[in-house]
């Protein structure tokens, strides 16, 4: 496919801003109506990092890292901080540095290096094996929970040897599974509901005593006496217990406690996660954990709840939530902010399967699954491949492997006059203050450090930047200036080395590239053998006075990260500000907009042109608010969010198909190419592949799908219709391939059911209200929302007036 050839928009350093040129003052970019923001991927690879076998510069002053931007006095060996001008001498180690003899650091090609550091001083800080605790969810029919706990065999077959795996299942009651004891199966059982603390589990555990607050593990994974010995009948290396966890899951049956006629399953999610966390609790904080919960319906008993256990009784709606007719919401959202609080004091991440026709509760627990850094799946059912394939993904390595670190923490520091208003993405403010803190909050701010318990490569956070300075410099000079910030983004420990088993320093690329935006962005990290890496990044940007002319602002404009970041801060104030109006929200700041960078005259909509670097931007803003992001009604609360937690964490390409979606032709009079996203790209010639992120659809025109059903591509001398039906197929299976979660794949025909997953998706230019004006045999959308061509005349009339 010919998008995939593209190349990468993040290049070397994997840093993508709304502006590329900021305005000198507040007053100045507030009329930039799109916010100062800046796109990081904290982890993601790129073969042209080089690797440095020494510790870096830093500056004296400020903690910067020597960086392509310093200037360097070669004659005096003297290197000049671009953040706080500070003059630092070389050590002497660096005593041949000259002007044709520079380090690797200084060369203007390595924005992005990779340094060696010391080991750890702490060694229970290094070799910590990673640990898994799966969540089974018993209250399913015999088919579904076969489908989940088929997928956990293969799951523990694919797991390294030395990752230590635990087990707890959960019904109406919680069962913690003693793996350490094959000869008998042996189960502890906590009552569904009632909420246990970390040390109440451990007690009725029998580690109480045994397993404080600084227990860990010993080199290896387990070891003799003490806290480790009593924790690993808990937790054991997989190659230690596959046949034991084997054997309890296939003895393992659906739930017994009986269900009264008219009423559902008692599940007790909530208890089972905080008793899941609480087992954790016996590791080291810091130690890479993982509790993956396989849920397959609502919680019905103890804290979480979300609904009452009478059938009768709906699950709440977006109706419910806005005016605040859901009893049990509000409270479940609470306990699952303490939850995770807990948890991101440790490090430790939730992960949700969440397989079920009706709602089971993601809306509740999106907090605690963002706050960690938890990946999030949405499917029908445990059978079905978007659950399947996505769960196989978690534990696959290679090209496959997601990438996934842990307990990381991500710094921010900033030139002067530049405030951070916070982040946007799977992260938790440490409520760190600093002169760098802005008063407005956006995400999670009030802070210039946030804890990142779980990332992997396509991980993308959104930082919003304010600038503080009301006035602008009396020096020309001065508004010149190139503006930096510095973000360190700090890894204590990267367990997926042990988990795929490759290379060092094949896997620093492929998992721990941490890039940094405008400035500096530090990344340390530990390898098998204790040695830490530290990945920095230098990138700077310029000041402008926009108040003189606007040009270098409109070419340094990124269309596609300003609608990524204005769907995220929609979907944000959505959540977040009661009786918000997103759809008249956007049409203000578009409008806005064009009329801050359109040229026109005056009342004369027939003038109205925009700069392509602005061009497309009304485009993506008429998708968004077509979107599921901003039009809630279709959808239930856990779908929602399930949307928006994706939107918040993969990177601006992905999250740019989730707003306006791709969609492919293929034809017999030409190669495939993209496509309009309009009804009138519909032919009955013609096959369409549509990417909206979350489903990928294939579409054969009426013509194309007769002759499919009458078998003329199994005919030798239709040999070319064979490879028109199969291009869209191999095409969507390299898009399936290479995204988490699994999208789902659609295939459908011209006026079949299921042709409405593309439908909902195009450019309705033929409706019923203007059938007359269109040829016959034109597909028409049954739709009353207006066409991109009605929204740009409204759009081109409001923005040229007067007024």
């Amino acid at each position: 496919m010919s998008e995939m050839a593209q190349p990468d928009p993040e290049g070397i350093d994997g840093v993508r801003m709304t502006w590329n040129a900021w305005p000198r003052t507040k007053v100045e970019s507030s009329k930039c109506v799109i916010p100062l923001a800046a796109s990081i991927s904290p982890i993601r690879y790129h073969p042209d990092v080089p690797h440095l076998p020494y510790p870096p510069l830093r500056c004296k002053t400020c903690s910067a890292i020597l960086n392509p931007y310093a200037r360097v006095d070669f004659p005096a060996l003297l290197w000049i901080c671009p953040f706080c001008h500070q003059r630092n001498h070389f050590p002497h180690h660096y005593s041949s540095v000259s002007e044709t003899n520079v380090p690797a650091e200084l060369y203007p090609q390595f924005s992005t290096v990779n340094y060696a550091l010391p080991a750890h001083p702490d060694p229970a800080m290094s070799n910590h094996p990673p640990v898994f605790v799966f969540l089974l969810d018993t209250c399913l029919i015999e088919e579904e929970l076969g489908f989940a706990k088929s997928a956990l065999k293969q799951a523990i077959g694919l797991l390294p040897d030395n990752a230590l795996v635990g087990f707890v299942s959960f019904g109406t009651q919680v069962q913690v599974h003693e793996l350490g004891f094959s000869d008998m199966s042996k189960v502890y059982v906590f009552r569904g509901e009632k909420e246990l603390g970390k040390d109440q589990v451990l007690e009725q555990l029998g580690l109480g005593r045994r397993a404080g607050p600084g227990a860990g593990f010993q080199k290896g994974g387990v070891g003799g006496g003490g806290p480790v010995s009593g924790l690993s009948r808990f937790l054991l290396p997989a190659s230690e217990c596959e046949y034991t966890l084997n054997s309890v899951l296939d003895e393992l049956g659906t739930d017994q406690w009986p269900v009264a006629p008219g009423n559902r399953a008692l599940r007790c999610t909530g208890v089972a996660l905080s008793i899941a966390g609480g087992l954790l609790g016996a590791c080291s904080a810091g130690t890479a954990a993982r509790i993956i919960a396989l849920v397959g319906g609502p919680c019905t008993e103890g804290p979480g709840t979300i609904i009452s256990k009478d059938l009768s009784d709906p699950v709440r709606s977006h109706k419910d939530l806005d005016k605040d007719a859901a009893p049990y919401f509000k409270k479940a959202v609470q306990f699952y902010e303490e939850l995770a609080k807990q948890l991101v004091s440790r490090g430790h991440v939730v992960d949700l399967f969440a397989s079920a026709l009706d709602q089971v509760g993601v809306a509740e627990m999106k907090v605690v699954i963002e706050r960690t850094g938890g990946l999030v799946v949405l499917a029908e059912s445990f059978g079905h491949s978007v659950f399947k394939d996505s769960f196989k993904r978690l534990f696959e390595d290679g090209e496959q492997s997601l990438g996934l670190s842990f307990n990381g923490t991500l710094e921010i520091n900033c030139s002067k006059d530049i405030k951070i208003q916070g982040i946007i993405g799977p992260c938790t403010s440490l409520e760190k203050k600093g002169p760098a803190v802005a008063n407005t909050v956006i995400g999670q701010g009030n802070t210039t450090v946030w804890k990142m318990c779980g990332v992997d490569k396509s991980t993308c956070f959104t930082v919003f930047f304010d600038v503080s300075s009301s006035e602008k410099s009396d020096s020309s000079a001065d508004i010149n200036q190139m503006l930096y910030i510095q973000f360190l983004a700090r890894y204590i420990w990267e367990a997926y080395m042990h988990l795929v088993g490759c290379r060092a320093d094949a896997y620093m690329y492929r998992t721990l590239a941490v890039v940094e935006t405008y400035q500096l962005m530090t990344n340390t990290y530990q390898l098998p053998d204790g040695q830490t890496r530290l990945q920095v990044t230098t990138i700077t940007r310029r000041w402008i006075d926009s108040a003189v002319g606007t040009e270098e602002l409109v070419q340094g404009f990124d269309q596609e990260t300003a609608a990524v970041v204005m769907a995220r801060l929609t979907s944000y104030k959505m959540e977040t500000e009661e009786g918000f109006d997103a759809t008249r929200w956007l049409d203000r700041n578009l409008i806005r907009l064009c009329t801050k960078f359109g040229d026109y005259r005056k009342d004369d909509p027939s003038s109205f042109t925009l700069n392509p670097c602005f061009s497309l931007f009304p485009q993506f803003m008429f998708n968004l608010r077509r979107s599921q992001f901003v039009q809630v009604f279709n959808n239930s609360p856990d779908e929602t969010a399930y949307f928006r937690m994706l939107l918040y964490r993969e990177n601006i390409t992905n999250a740019a198909v989730m707003i306006q979606p791709s969609l492919i032709s293929y034809s017999f009079n030409s190669l495939p190419a993209p496509a309009l996203l309009d009804v009138a790209s519909i032919a009955a010639d013609r096959i369409l592949l549509l990417d909206s992120y979350f489903s990928v659809v294939i579409f054969h025109g009426m013509t194309i799908a007769q002759w499919r059903n009458m078998g003329y591509q199994n005919q030798p001398e239709h040999q070319a219709f064979a490879q028109l039906l199969q291009a869209p197929h191999d095409d969507a299976q390299i898009i399936v391939r290479e995204r988490f979660p699994v999208p789902r794949l659609v295939i459908c025909d011209q006026h079949g059911s299921q042709a409405r997953f593309l439908l909902a998706k195009l450019n309705p230019s033929a409706t019923y209200s203007n059938a007359h004006e269109m040829a016959s045999g034109t597909e028409m959308i049954f739709t009353d929302d207006v066409s991109l061509q009605v929204f740009f005349e409204h759009l081109q009339r409001l923005a040229v007036q007067s007024s």
